[in-house]
């Protein structure tokens, strides 16, 4: 997918850019978003990734005996500025590590000129079973060539 204006968003040199709006049910009572708020934009960036990259969270689960799944192992926030109502937001996810049993993900949220948030997020990649599994080398492949499958 590499039309700038999917919903999905699009790839971009090592990584995945998606663009979304800020909703009032995203603010709270002081119109600034809340920052819960923030972890799904961020998994948005993410799933948005993965689906340009060609898979599908529910269609790794049942690829083989084991299944795959993706699980949030670590998360470091830097909240920098806060966003509002209306605001347009650039998600950028940067594959930093893919491989063996994990990936190490870089994300930031930009409103305009703006840096709201930066994010390192690791993954660990585990069968549907709960048991680490090593991530497959041609999805590694497509996470640090950022390129469709």
């Amino acid at each position: 997918m590499t039309d700038a204006f999917s919903l999905s968003g699009h790839l971009i040199d090592g990584g995945h850019r998606l663009t979304q709006r800020v909703y009032y049910e995203d603010t709270d009572f002081s119109g600034l978003v809340y920052h819960a708020r923030y972890l799904h934009f961020l998994e948005r960036g993410r799933t948005d990734y993965l689906r340009c990259l060609g898979c599908q969270q529910s269609d790794l689960i049942d690829a083989d005996e084991e299944g795959l799944v993706f699980v949030v192992h670590r998360m470091e926030l830097d909240f920098k500025s806060p966003a509002r109502m209306d605001d347009i937001l650039t998600i950028e996810t940067i594959t930093e590590k893919a491989g063996g049993a994990k990936m190490v993900l870089r994300q930031t949220i930009n409103a305009a000129d703006r840096r709201l948030i930066d994010a390192k997020v690791v993954i660990a990649v585990i069968n549907k079973h709960g048991r680490p599994r090593r991530l497959p080398d041609t999805i590694a492949d497509k996470f640090l060539g950022s390129t469709a499958l």
